[in-house]
């Protein structure tokens, strides 16, 4: 079956039926049913055409018309024929847009990617210029050659290709569609087409039903950057447009970000993905619905776990503190998730998570923040210890904002115990200067704050210094005894005792 597949869309054998654009379309329609999603990427042969995986636009609509055989024509401008004769016109461009030509080379069919390149100019030219209002049977032809010309196998990602193992997608070079000339004006196409004034809703979610939009949204996975642009234009406006939609674009994205998290930690989207969700959020109606809640704690928190949550952090932040702000009653839990994923190992997304949590704790009221103050302290204590300068510089930077500091002022003498012995460690013993000195700087802080607390701390840090000191001391007495009773006994040398003693005094 595979080769098949490949048969009818990979490179053609014959020079002669290569150069025929009839020959190009009837291949694509005999690829017409098959049916790709974003979970497989397919590699057709050795070209890269702009076909469509399945062009149809629901379970019950009829296949699209084939595009004329013989060689492709270039037709008319709409300016050149009468007013009664363009919609007819319109109908006959959008079949020379059905033609599948092969990009993959730059020296074939240059003649007939003119006049498709022109034919689609046009169409756009006339919806935007509301030349006048569409027929259902132009929507729908339009829907189909939309449908034909985007809706294709994606090429396999650079780790699938070559079978290496997957690496930062940062350090990829993007992949760019070579059918991008003609891609950009059916896109564009679709866009004047939704955002139009003329457009009914109730005809047009006929052609642009939840199948369409369902592949529209798979798209999303194509590494070019240029598409996923139109796409994430393309989604808000069907959003803003058809609310019959709203939920089920919701529920795709949702299941999209499942498939991330849970499964391939791979998808070129999410940040244009998280673009679009950041506006719906910013509409939501207050009280905020359970379902917006649950999307929140099943699928933006869990976001953070990826390796590669650098790629859409600023987008995922956003996304968060818009509900937080929406309902400050959500910080605790925001919170709580973001302490949950925290990362253990790696330094630049703890810079990152820092800086989301000061976003987040500057929308936090009394009542949220007291819920879930001990556990994040005791986080922050770690950060302010930590010996990437970074992430210790970033943790104390959160005292240069007037809401935290407020928040920390009212519940000082809960938070101060909880990290006091960080702040005395920093001055002791960290290696960077500007830590060290931002350190004396918020321990001056608390110290102005409430002087009789600071003291008691320092006391109760003195006293468990020294406890800690008359144990070790006390260890080291047992070990000398021991290396002692060890010697006369002739049963381990003094050195072995020595070795032993050293890795207790580490363990401790």
């Amino acid at each position: 079956m595979f080769k098949k597949i490949m048969k009818g869309g990979g490179g053609h054998k014959k020079p002669s039926k290569s150069d025929d654009p009839s020959a190009a379309a009837r291949n694509s329609q005999a690829a017409a049913n098959v049916i790709v999603n974003h979970a497989s990427r397919g590699a057709g042969g050795g070209t890269v055409a702009s076909a469509g995986a399945n062009s149809n636009i629901g379970p019950t609509s009829p296949m699209p018309v084939l595009p004329p055989s013989g060689p492709m024509e270039p037709l008319p401008m709409f300016r050149d024929v009468p007013v009664s004769e363009r919609q007819n016109l319109f109908l006959r461009k959008l079949h020379v847009c059905c033609y599948i030509l092969d990009f993959s080379d730059t020296l074939k069919n240059i003649r007939e990617k003119e006049i498709k390149r022109q034919a689609l100019m046009e169409l756009v030219d006339f919806i935007q210029s509301n030349s006048g209002k569409l027929t259902e049977n132009c929507q729908e032809e339009m829907i189909r050659m939309v449908s034909v010309n985007i809706f294709r196998c994606l090429p396999p990602a650079l780790h699938e290709n070559t079978g290496q193992e997957a690496t930062d997608p940062d350090e990829e070079e993007p992949y760019l569609e070579p059918s991008w000339p003609h891609l950009q004006l059916v896109y564009e196409l679709l866009l004047r087409y939704v955002v139009s004034s003329d457009t009914d809703t109730k005809i047009a979610k006929r052609y642009i039903d939840h199948s369409f939009v369902l592949k529209l949204l798979d798209l999303f996975d194509s590494e070019d950057p240029r598409e996923r642009e139109y796409l994430k234009t393309l989604v808000h406006r069907i959003y803003g447009k058809f609310m019959v939609h709203r939920p089920f674009i919701r529920k795709v994205i949702n299941n999209i970000f499942y498939r991330f998290i849970y499964e391939t930690e791979r998808h070129s989207g999410i940040g244009e993905l998280l673009e679009i969700l950041g506006s719906i959020i910013n509409g939501f109606a207050l009280p905020m619905k359970e379902e917006h809640k649950l999307f929140l704690v099943r699928a933006l928190l869990p976001l953070h776990k990826p390796k590669s949550v650098g790629l859409y952090h600023q987008q995922l932040s956003y996304c968060i503190t818009q509900f937080v702000e929406k309902d400050f009653k959500l910080a605790d839990t925001v919170i709580w998730g973001l302490l949950k994923y925290w990362p253990v190992t790696n330094c630049q997304k703890e810079v990152l998570f820092l800086g989301e949590l000061e976003e987040v704790l500057e929308a936090t009221q009394a009542a949220e923040f007291q819920r879930c103050m001990v556990p994040l302290f005791r986080q922050i204590s770690r950060c302010l210890n930590s010996s990437h300068f970074q992430v210790a510089e970033r943790a104390l930077f959160l005292w240069n904002n007037e809401h935290i500091v407020s928040l920390i002022a009212q519940n000082r003498t809960v938070i101060l115990p909880i990290i006091f012995e960080a702040f005395e460690k920093n001055i002791q013993s960290h290696w960077n200067q500007a830590v060290h000195g931002l350190t004396l700087n918020v321990r001056k802080m608390f110290l102005e704050m409430d002087a009789e607390l600071f003291e008691e701390c320092q006391r109760q840090h003195a006293e468990k210094e020294a406890k800690a000191k008359d144990v070790a001391e006390q260890r080291e007495r047992n070990w000398k005894k021991l290396a002692d009773a060890a010697a006369q006994n002739g049963l381990f040398s003094p050195s072995c005792i020595l070795i032993l003693s050293q890795f207790d005094n580490q363990q401790c």
